[in-house]
């Protein structure tokens, strides 16, 4: 049964760990050691991508992870793209979790209007 890896800076929700041993047959989770998700979650914004911190979380996988294993990719826009792209060369299943967005808003006392967004994972979707 294939693992996924977490590429991305939080928990797996307790709905995302059903869908992906449901559907997807996970066997198990396998989250980055403590300094590439540090690394992962805190890709500086300012000029180029920082290519040989990417090259980090590859070299990790790469050494880890076995062909047909998904990775689930979150994160920087540009550090996602190259990431996944890499994942195909390498026979790696990248994946992203869908959700579905739900809007509360209250008004308040003091005339404000409070808003509040619910995410609520929907499925596990392949990148193509």
């Amino acid at each position: 049964m294939p693992n996924m890896y977490l590429i991305f800076s939080h928990n797996l929700t307790k709905d995302q760990e059903e869908d992906a041993k449901k559907n997807l047959k996970i066997d198990r989770f396998i989250y980055m050691p403590d300094e590439l998700k540090n690394i992962w979650g805190n890709i500086n914004p300012y000029g180029e991508l920082p290519i040989d911190d990417i090259q980090k979380i590859k070299d990790y996988i790469y050494k880890n992870a076995k062909k047909g294993d998904y990775i689930l990719i979150q994160g920087d826009f540009w550090a996602v793209y190259n990431l996944v792209k890499w994942c195909f060369e390498k026979d790696f299943i990248p994946v992203y979790s869908t959700t579905k967005r739900v809007h509360d808003e209250k008004d308040l006392k003091n005339g404000q209007v409070e808003s509040r967004k619910i995410f609520k994972h929907v499925n596990f979707r392949r990148y193509q």
